[in-house]
């Protein structure tokens, strides 16, 4: 019983053993035959084999997820670029600063010099005159019209956004030297656009191997060339064979989303690199303006050493420097170069010398090279005093710091006669605080001539103390191409809105009517007073309380005592210029400047002694 029964078990055991063997082979032959049918149905998409290209999804499900993160990756795209042009907007601008930027001129400009840390011109955004309103109402019956208003237009925002920037750049315009460069570059864009579409059309083969053929050609030469003169002789023929397939492309339906999206991107790519060049070009421009040639630098550091090293002793004659009975003239600068060119140019067309008397007012860092170069460039018989304005015994310590005459920019948004008037901007040269501590610097003299020192004299200037200034302070010319009333900055309370402005560069200055009148002194009330409401730069106070000061106080000379202008406006009458007794250089293109304008540069330039051996070393070349 025993013997059967375990024979009997492992029979069995044998059985299972071969139906488990039977089944795993089953199953081997089946897997088998699905891995196959498993590649060919595209089942390996989860795992990505190289040099195989996926294109159809496995499931429905799948490729709707595939399809959705596809679209969420592109959602995503502008806003990764966005965050990269964040970090770095101050390198490259956005295109909303082109054209939210032009929305407030005045606020950008200055806000953008604050933050290049560059001094700039205060700014004073002048009204339109009703004449304006006129001109712009007859502008919207003719598309011509328009078209001829919106170009004036586009260049008097120029100005009054970066001043005479835009008058300077008008003028200097230099040929393109990569103009068939550029306009290879814009093809290639263009046909980049087009090509997808077309590679896709199976009938057009012709017209696609065409434009990749031109397409590589482009790229070819635009590696190796970044100007025209670098481009091969037959370029001529490409630009023909690239034309004429663009031509038969855009004869095609495309689509459209692909050859907007591309010729959208070049739009604002070229948008923000004129932005970009455009605010370059005014921050050299400012900062050539406002900083002191290398040349002018070397040359009041030679002096410098020179007074020290050298045994000449510096005669002074005392008396006549506060003999009220002499011609006194008083020029505020740090420029040796300017000050001299001023002092020469009076002396020179002067009947008598001997009669006149010059102050020259400066800091401590340029006071004894002043002084040096005066004793080596003495001029005729006429006397010259050198004063160190920071270690004058005055009352108000505060006021002692050297200030040159403010200059101020008037822009105006529309011209009263746009075919007449190229330019509206203006460069107003207003009194400084040093101005006001004249009658304690000059304590016994009753009248002094102040002249700025970017004016140029061309007539005898003695007649100007014989002037009766019937009790006015201030003897100037005054510019009535501007007027207190288009001035939106200043406070209206106390102005006549229809008075002419007046302007320093050539003032006569009855200090006896001043003392007496307390000028100074109503100067500082109405500063402190303008200062103490707040909410507006230092410039903008100094001009209005000066404004208030000599409200009435002004006696109005000739228009042929001085012509204005020359350092900002190219197109000054040449006989008018002739004309007048006195050329003043206000604006920022000042003649010892290489950006100063040429045609007027001469007349500064006459009177410059070229013989001293420091101009030379210096190599100084206005």
């Amino acid at each position: 019983m025993k013997g059967g029964g375990v024979g009997g078990g492992g029979g069995g055991g044998g059985k299972r053993r071969w139906k488990v063997l039977a089944i795993g082979v089953l199953v081997l032959v089946i897997l088998s035959m699905l891995v196959p049918l498993a590649f060919l149905l595209g089942l390996h998409n989860g795992f990505h084999s190289p040099g195989i290209v996926t294109v159809q999804p496995s499931s429905t499900f799948d490729g709707l997820n595939r399809i959705n993160a596809t679209k969420h990756s592109q959602r995503d795209l502008p806003d990764r670029v966005d965050q990269v042009l964040q970090k770095i907007n101050p390198v490259l601008p956005k295109k909303t600063e082109i054209t939210e930027g032009y929305r407030d001129m005045n606020r950008t400009s200055i806000s953008d010099s604050k933050n290049r840390g560059l001094p700039m011109s205060p700014v004073v955004v002048a009204n339109p005159s009703p004449a304006n309103k006129t001109i712009t109402e007859v502008s919207h019956k003719g598309v011509e019209e328009a078209t001829i208003v919106n170009a004036d237009e586009t260049q008097r925002t120029c100005q009054v956004k970066y001043g005479s920037y835009c008058l300077w750049r008008e003028e200097n315009k230099e040929p393109m030297k990569d103009a068939k460069v550029k306009h290879m570059k814009d093809l290639l864009f263009v046909a980049r656009a087009y090509y997808p579409s077309i590679a896709k059309m199976p009938s057009q083969s012709q017209l696609t191997r065409d434009m990749k053929q031109n397409i590589q050609e482009f790229e070819r030469i635009l590696i190796v060339s970044s100007a025209d003169a670098d481009l091969p002789p037959q370029v001529d023929k490409k630009f023909e064979k690239m034309e004429t397939v663009i031509s038969k492309a855009k004869s095609f339906p495309v689509d459209c989303n692909n050859v907007d999206k591309k010729l959208r991107q070049i739009l604002d790519l070229t948008e923000d690199e004129a932005s970009f060049h455009m605010k370059q070009s005014v921050f050299l421009y400012q900062l050539a303006v406002h900083t002191m040639p290398k040349s002018l630098h070397c040359l009041s550091m030679r002096l410098t050493v020179e007074y020290f090293k050298s045994d000449s002793v510096d005669v002074e004659d005392s008396e006549k420097f506060s003999d009220p009975s002499l011609l006194h003239f008083v020029i505020i600068s740090e420029n040796i170069l300017a000050s001299s060119v001023v002092i020469n140019s009076t002396v020179l067309n002067a009947r008598e010398s001997k009669n006149f008397v010059f102050h020259v007012l400066t800091d401590e860092q340029n006071y004894f090279a002043m002084k040096q170069w005066f004793i080596r460039n003495p001029c005729k018989q006429a006397a010259i005093q050198v004063l160190n304005i920071e270690k004058l015994e005055l009352d108000n310590s505060d006021t002692k710091k050297l200030s040159l005459p403010a200059e101020f920019r008037v822009s105006f948004t529309s011209g009263d006669n746009l075919a007449s008037q190229g330019n509206r901007t203006h460069y107003l040269s207003i009194f400084s605080q040093s101005h006001y501590l004249l009658p304690k610097i000059f304590h016994k003299l009753k009248k002094v001539v102040v002249l700025d020192h970017d004016v140029v004299v061309q007539r005898d200037l003695s007649p100007l103390w014989e002037l009766d200034m019937e009790g006015k302070v201030n003897g100037a010319v005054k510019s009535c191409s501007v007027r207190l009333g288009q001035l939106k900055s200043l406070k209206r309370g106390g102005f006549d809105t229809n008075a002419c402005l007046w302007m320093s560069g050539l003032n006569v200055i009855d200090l006896a009517r001043w003392r007496e009148l307390g000028v100074s002194e109503s100067y500082l009330k109405f500063y402190k007073q303008q200062m103490s409401g707040g909410g507006e730069s230092r410039e903008a106070i100094a001009l209005q309380a000066t404004l208030l000061t000599f409200q009435d106080k002004v006696y109005a000379l000739d228009d042929k005592w001085a012509v204005s202008g020359l350092g900002y406006d190219y197109y000054i009458n040449t006989q008018t210029i002739k004309n007048a007794a006195t050329l003043h250089y206000n604006g920022n293109m000042k003649p010892w400047l290489e950006l100063g304008i040429p045609q007027y540069k001469s007349y500064w330039r006459k009177h410059l002694n070229r013989e001293d051996r420091f101009l030379s070393d210096c190599n100084v070349n206005p």
